[in-house]
This record gives C-alpha cells, sequence and structure tokens, in this order.
C-alpha cells in the first residue's frame, strides 16, 4: 500500500550544506548526498530553473563549479556523435561541447519508457575535479578536456594501446577518480585494469587478465584498508588503488550484461545482475595473509534480488532501489536486508530506473520520468511525492547538487530547484 504525506513538504534532514557531484554515484561514489533539501509533497513538481533538449543515451549529470557534463548525441561533421556537453548549471547554457566518436550502437530508438530498446547514444558518465572532465567514451576511448573551455588535453584508446577488448552494447562504465589517479577498465591481459596519473596521463600501474562488465567500479575504506572494487566478468576484484595489489576476490557468475555498481555497507559488499545470474553479498574480514571475502548468500534467480542495472543505496543496513530484471514500466522498488538478502517490502511502479539518498529519504527517478520521493525505513514503503519532470526514457541517475536536482532523459534534460529558498 502507498502512503501519502499530506499537504506539506518534506524536508531531508541531513545536513548542512551545498556540495558538488563531481562523478558517477555522487562524491563518494555511493549514491549518497549530504545535502539539505525541499521537495513539495504530492503531486507538485519542484519549481523547474531550466530544461533543454538532451538526446540520446543514458549518461548522467555531474557537477562542479557551476558547470553541469554530461554524455548525448549532437550534430558533428555532418552525423550525431557521440559527445561531451557542458552547461552553465544555473542556466541550462550549453557553455561548449565535444564529439568523442561516431556511435556504434543499433539498439533502435526511443519509442517509450516501456520497452526494453536501448537506443543510440552513450551509456558512461563524465567524472570531473572542477579543472579537468574525464570521459571514458563506448569505443573505449579515455579523453580529457579543460573544464572551462573544452580544450582537449591527454587521451589514451584502450583498444589501440592496451590491446583493449570491449564488449556487447559498448563501454558503459565511468572513470574513477582515486587520490591523483584515474582508474579504468577495458585493457587486454596483464593491463586490463590501469590507473593513469590524472595530471598527465601517465600509466602509473596496469595489471591483470580480467574481461570488464558495465559496472563502474566503486572506491571505498573496509577495514582500514583504502580498495576500489571492480566488478568483472570473473566476480568481485578489490585492488590497492595506489599500486594495483590485489586484496580480495569474490566469484560471481557473469551472463550476457552485468551493469549495477557493487555497494558497500561497512566490511560487507553487495553485488547483482540480471539474465538469471541473480544477487550474494560478501563479507570481508583480514586475518595475517591480509583480507579475504566469506559469502553471506547467493541467490541465483532473477527474482527477489536482480539489479538490471539500476544501482541500490544503502542505509542502516537495507537496500534501497529498483530490483527487477526487464519490468519496463512497472517493475518495483524495494527495501531489502543487506546481510541476508531478505525482502521486507516492495513497492511496483518504478521500472528500471535509479535512485540516490538524500538525508532519510530516497529520490528515485523512475523509467517513465516520474521523480519521486520515498522514506528510506524498512517497515513499510512510505511515499512523499511523485511528479513528472522529464518526458522519455530514463534509465539514468538523477543528482542533487547546490540545492539543484540535475536528471536527463533520451530526450531532454532539466534542473530543478529543491534549496528551499
Amino acid at each position: 500500500m502507498r502512503f501519502l504525506v499530506p499537504a506539506l513538504a518534506f524536508t531531508a534532514t541531513l545536513q548542512l550544506h551545498a556540495v558538488d557531484w563531481p562523478q558517477y554515484r555522487g562524491p563518494s561514489g555511493d549514491g549518497k548526498s549530504s545535502e539539505k533539501i525541499t521537495v513539495p509533497a504530492g503531486k507538485t513538481a519542484p519549481k523547474q530553473v531550466w530544461k533543454t533538449p538532451s538526446e540520446g543515451g543514458f549518461s548522467s549529470f555531474v557537477v562542479a563549479k557551476g558547470r553541469a557534463f554530461t554524455l548525448s548525441l549532437k550534430d558533428a561533421e555532418g552525423t550525431k556523435q557521440e559527445s561531451v556537453v557542458a552547461y552553465d548549471a544555473k542556466t541550462g547554457k550549453e557553455l561548449w561541447f565535444a564529439a568523442l566518436n561516431f556511435p556504434k550502437y543499433d539498439g533502435g530508438g526511443d519509442s517509450g519508457a516501456a520497452d526494453n530498446k536501448g537506443g543510440d547514444g552513450p551509456r558512461s558518465t563524465p567524472t570531473t575535479d572542477g579543472t579537468t572532465v574525464y570521459v571514458m567514451s563506448s569505443q573505449l576511448v579515455l579523453r580529457t578536456f579543460d573544464a572551462a573551455t573544452g580544450k582537449p588535453g591527454w587521451s589514451h584508446d584502450l583498444l589501440k594501446e592496451f590491446a583493449g577488448r570491449n564488449i556487447q552494447w559498448e563501454n558503459a562504465a565511468s572513470p574513477l577518480i582515486e587520490g591523483s589517479l584515474v582508474l579504468v577498465g577495458g585493457g587486454g591481459p596483464g593491463e586490463s585494469l590501469i590507473a593513469f596519473n590524472a595530471k598527465d596521463g601517465s600509466v602509473a600501474w596496469k595489471a591483470f587478465d580480467e574481461k570488464i562488465t558495465h559496472a563502474t567500479p566503486v572506491a571505498a575504506t573496509i577495514l582500514g584498508q583504502r580498495q576500489v572494487i571492480f566488478f568483472l566478468q570473473s566476480g568481485l576484484l578489490a585492488v590497492e588503488p595506489q599500486t594495483g595489489k590485489e586484496l580480495w576476490r569474490y566469484a560471481f557468475d557473469y551472463k550476457t550484461s552485468t551493469a549495477a555498481s557493487p555497494v558497500v555497507d561497512g566490511d560487507v559488499v553487495y553485488c547483482s545482475a540480471g539474465y538469471g545470474v541473480g544477487a550474494g553479498a560478501v563479507r570481508v574480514s583480514k586475518d595475517a595473509n591480509g583480507l579475504k571475502a566469506t559469502e553471506l548468500y547467493r541467490i541465483r534467480t532473477n527474482k527477489p534480488l536482480a539489479n538490471h542495472w539500476s544501482t541500490p543505496i544503502v542505509k542502516d543496513g537495507y537496500l534501497y532501489g529498483m530490483f527487477q530484471f526487464k519490468e519496463y514500466g512497472v517493475g518495483p522498488v524495494k527495501c531489502v536486508d543487506i546481510k541476508t538478502g531478505a525482502v521486507k517490502w516492495e513497492q511496483p511502479g518504478f521500472g528500471p530506473g535509479q535512485v540516490i539518498l538524500v538525508g532519510d529519504r530516497v529520490l528515485a527517478l523512475a523509467d517513465n520520468g516520474d521523480l519521486v520521493t520515498f522514506e528510506a525505513k524498512p517497515d513499510a514503503y512510505h511515499e512523499l511525492s511523485r511528479a513528472k519532470v522529464l518526458d522519455g526514457k530514463c534509465w539514468t541517475t538523477p543528482i542533487v547538487s547546490n540545492g539543484m536536482i540535475f536528471a536527463r532523459s533520451t530526450k531532454e534534460a532539466v534542473c530543478l530547484d529543491v534549496s528551499g529558498r
């Protein structure tokens, strides 16, 4: 049953100050915002600051130093090309764009949320430190641009320079900045995972013989050890960021596509995929030999736990997000105990959209363009607001930066004021 809070706006209760959103799934890569926002209750949409056409693909926004960046299709050299686009975050004015390469997709057009046709366009999200924008194209070309002007910087073609191996539907993973390094996957034997120096593009380390998935890696500190966790066709692989040293592994099945990132909660790491692969979680522990991962549970079916490409968030030991496989337009959000895999509740009507956490509220973008907020509580589903904010297919992640929500579909991009000012 859906519970609506009448007549008053909700205010996310966590804190404090406006922040940039510089990479896929936020400042810490965990889908969590520390901002305080206000969203009208019921079916009233937040105030629209700007809306602009933004064609193709499923790239989300990043925001830093007053600029918003995403990947979309743009007309260049007589054809539509996968491009990085920079906007003025306050006005939506296009500041610059740079074409990356010709799109290679043949996924059909955008015939609405309730279909499974991906359509043409980029899948990954840019990363920025405010000065430089880092972009991994669908063809595994890592490129950099000056954030203010769009002037090209260093670049590397993983297919040509590192014997790279692309995958069906092509690359969707985003570059990960960790300290002074940019970490990516996609190279060949002995160099499948690569760390580049962010400043000049030189190789800091390269290692492993792994095949990539569509999942973006995550950085986390577990038991005092900083690590980057890649979700590969062999399963989870955690490495020391500065050296590439292997820290632990967890074997996990692969079939067709893995696209949701792993989720870390203390010493527990959750992962999931569609196509009958299902979900699992491990507990990371330490002994005299270093770190190891011990399986807590493994569910080898699409139900009840499959994340097709929608990465859940975690709060107080519970996962919240779109747990579904090919349930376009109708699939549910669920609350799941991360340590046991037990489903606490589920609510239909979302499809394979994406979620983030703002304070103790979940901000969800359904695949039909509905922006929804609900409480992150395991007792029951408590919906606070739902309003249509975008046309087109929304398989992207909404973000919050400096009191604004930025979101996009295969047709348009929108900025909404939730600052409460």
